[in-house]
C-alpha cells in the first residue's frame, strides 16, 4: 500500500490528510474507486487522472485501484486532491519513489493534458508543512505563495511530467522559488480631496487610531462613501503577523494572487443586497465570507437600513469576539473576524429629511420607520455616531489649511496614538474589555461623576458606557496624554446616538 501527505482545512486550521493508494489483484479490467468520505469534486478526480495518465502514453494495470482517504469520518472536499492521488498511482505503478515524496505535503488540481493548475489554500498548507518539518509539492504558479510561509523545501511544477523527471534526475526543478511581491500600498485617494466635514473627519481620525465602528448618517451626496474609502489611507500598516493572517483567509477563499499577499488592510464593501451566507461565509466548504475576509481591515456598510436585518444582525457576534463560526450541516468551521466596522445611511428613504425644499409629506414619520430596521444592540455596538450634513458650496473650493490637511498628515498622529496603545496594552483601544479596560482607563472623581450623571441622562447601556470610556482614552492618545480629562469624555459622549432629533425623529 502507498501513503502520502495531503491536508484539508477547518476555517484557517489545517488537518492532515492520509492519502492511501492499494492495487489489488483479481479483475479483467480497471477497476478505480475512492473512498473515505470523499465529496463529487474528488470523486471527479478519477476520471481526470485516467485522461492525464493517458497524455502520458500510461494506462492503470488491469487491477482494482482503491484510493482511500484517511481519516474516513472527516468530509473531503476541493481538486486539490487531484495531484496526491495522481501521485500515489504513479508510485503504485513504480514511477515515482513514495520514500521520497512521504517527505512533502502534495496539493494541486490537475488539467486533462497533465498541467498542474492553481488551487486554494497554498499558503497555509505551506505554513502547516513547514511547522512539521515537511515539505510542499504545489502549482508551479503558486511556488511564490508557498515560500512566503519561510519555506526552503519546495517542488513547485507546471506540469506533472516535470515532478516526474525531477525524481529520476532528468530535469531538477529549481529550489526554492522567489518569494514575490510589489507594493499595492499606493492609492490615488486622500482625505485632502474632503472639502469640508471637519466634524467627520474628526471622527474618523479618532475610528482609524482606536480601531473603532463609525456610523454616518446624512443626506445623499454629503461625502460619506468619500469618507469612508478614503479611511484606508490614515490606517497603520499592517504587522508581518496580520499580512500572514489575513493572505491565509484570503488563500483558502481563492482570492489571493499567487504571488502576492495581502499587504494593505482589505476595505471590503458590501452592497446592501448581499445574502446572509455570503456576509458570514458559508456554502458546502464553509468559505469564508465578507466579515472574515474583512480580518484586520475595514468592512464598509453602505445604506445600512437597505440591508437585510437578519444580515445585520450576524454582525453582532463577530464584533464583539473577533472570530465567526461558520455552521453548516457537513462541516463547522471558524473564521478570524477582527474588522473595523464603518456604516453609512441616509436619515430616510429619500435621504433629505429636514431639508424643507426636498423632503418629502410623509417625513417625519418615514425616516422613524427607516431607521428602525436597525436594531437597537447593533447600534449600540457601534461606537462613533456621526452627522454628516451637507457641504456647503463655499466650502467646496476652501482653501484652509485644516480642510486640505492630506492623509499622510492624519496617518503620522493616527500611528503615533495606535502605537501609544500596543506599548500600553498589545492591542487597539477598541478591543479593551473588563480588567483590561479599567486598567487603562482611570477616571478622578469628578470625571465618574461627570461621566455617571451623563450616562444617566442619556440611557446608556454597561455597554454603551464602556464604549464612551475607551473612546475618551483614543482622544487622550491622539492628544499623547496618558490622563483623560474631562473635555475627553465630552467629546466621547457628542458622538453616542441620542436621537435623531436635528431630523425631527425623537
Amino acid at each position: 500500500m502507498i501513503s502520502l501527505n495531503s491536508i484539508i482545512f477547518n476555517g484557517i486550521d489545517a488537518t492532515p490528510i492520509d492519502v492511501q493508494v492499494q492495487l489489488s489483484a483479481g479483475l479483467a479490467k480497471p477497476e478505480f474507486n475512492i473512498i473515505g468520505l470523499a465529496d463529487r469534486s474528488v470523486k471527479e478526480s478519477a476520471e481526470r487522472i485516467r485522461n492525464v495518465l493517458s497524455a502520458l502514453n500510461l494506462s492503470l494495470p488491469p487491477k482494482r485501484l482503491t484510493v482511500n482517504l484517511s481519516p474516513a469520518d472527516v468530509e473531503k472536499n476541493g481538486a486539490h486532491f487531484d495531484l496526491p492521488i495522481l501521485c500515489g498511482i504513479l508510485c503504485a505503478i513504480g514511477i515515482l519513489p513514495e520514500a521520497e515524496l512521504n517527505k512533502y505535503i502534495i496539493i494541486g488540481e490537475v488539467g486533462l493534458n497533465g498541467a498542474i493548475v492553481k488551487t486554494n489554500g497554498v499558503l497555509p498548507a505551506s505554513v502547516w508543512a513547514n511547522q512539521h518539518h515537511l515539505g510542499i509539492i504545489c502549482p508551479g504558479d503558486q511556488g511564490s505563495e508557498a515560500r512566503w510561509a519561510g519555506h526552503t523545501n519546495i517542488l513547485a511544477p507546471y506540469h506533472v511530467l516535470e515532478l516526474i523527471n525531477h525524481f529520476k534526475g532528468t530535469q531538477i526543478l529549481p529550489l526554492p522559488p522567489v518569494a514575490q511581491i510589489y507594493d499595492n500600498s499606493k492609492s490615488n485617494l486622500d482625505m485632502a480631496e474632503v472639502h469640508g466635514q471637519s466634524a467627520a473627519k474628526r471622527a474618523l481620525e479618532i475610528a482609524a487610531a482606536g480601531g473603532h465602528a463609525m456610523l454616518m448618517v446624512g443626506p445623499p451626496g454629503s461625502g460619506k462613501t468619500m469618507l469612508a474609502s478614503r479611511l484606508p489611507t490614515i490606517l497603520p500598516e499592517m504587522t508581518p503577523e496580520e499580512i500572514l493572517e489575513t493572505s491565509i483567509i484570503y488563500s483558502i477563499a481563492g482570492h489571493l494572487n499567487g504571488k502576492n499577499l495581502i499587504t494593505t488592510r482589505p476595505f471590503r464593501s458590501v452592497h446592501h443586497t448581499s445574502s446572509a451566507v455570503s456576509m458570514a461565509g458559508g456554502g458546502a466548504d464553509a468559505r469564508p465570507g465578507e466579515i472574515s475576509l474583512a480580518h484586520n481591515g475595514v468592512l464598509f456598510l453602505d445604506e445600512l437600513p437597505e440591508f437585510n436585518r437578519a444580515t445585520l444582525e450576524i454582525l453582532r457576534q463577530p464584533m464583539e469576539a473577533g472570530k465567526i463560526m461558520v455552521a453548516r450541516a457537513k462541516k463547522t468551521a471558524t473564521y478570524p473576524a477582527r474588522f473595523q466596522l464603518i456604516a453609512a445611511m441616509n436619515p430616510c428613504p429619500c435621504g433629505h429629511l429636514g431639508n424643507a425644499a426636498l423632503s418629502c409629506s410623509r417625513a417625519p414619520r418615514c425616516a422613524e420607520a427607516y431607521q428602525n430596521k436597525i436594531s437597537g444592540p447593533l447600534l449600540d455596538r457601534i461606537d462613533l455616531h456621526v452627522d454628516v450634513d451637507a457641504v456647503n458650496p463655499w466650502e467646496m473650493n476652501s482653501k484652509t489649511d485644516e480642510q486640505c490637511e492630506t492623509s499622510k498628515q492624519i496617518r503620522a498622529r493616527v500611528v503615533a496614538a495606535r502605537e501609544k496603545q500596543i506599548k500600553r496594552q498589545g492591542k487597539p483601544n477598541a478591543q479593551l474589555d473588563g480588567a483590561e479596560l479599567d486598567a487603562v482607563v482611570k477616571l478622578s472623581e469628578e470625571q465618574t461623576h461627570f461621566l455617571n450623571t451623563a450616562a444617566e441622562k442619556l440611557g446608556l447601556s454597561e455597554r454603551g458606557y464602556n464604549r464612551i470610556k475607551r473612546i475618551a482614552r483614543t482622544i487622550a492618545d491622539l492628544r499623547g496624554s496618558d490622563a483623560i480629562e474631562v473635555s475627553d469624555l465630552s467629546e466621547a459622549l457628542s458622538y453616542r446616538p441620542i436621537n435623531r432629533g436635528k431630523y425631527g425623529v425623537k
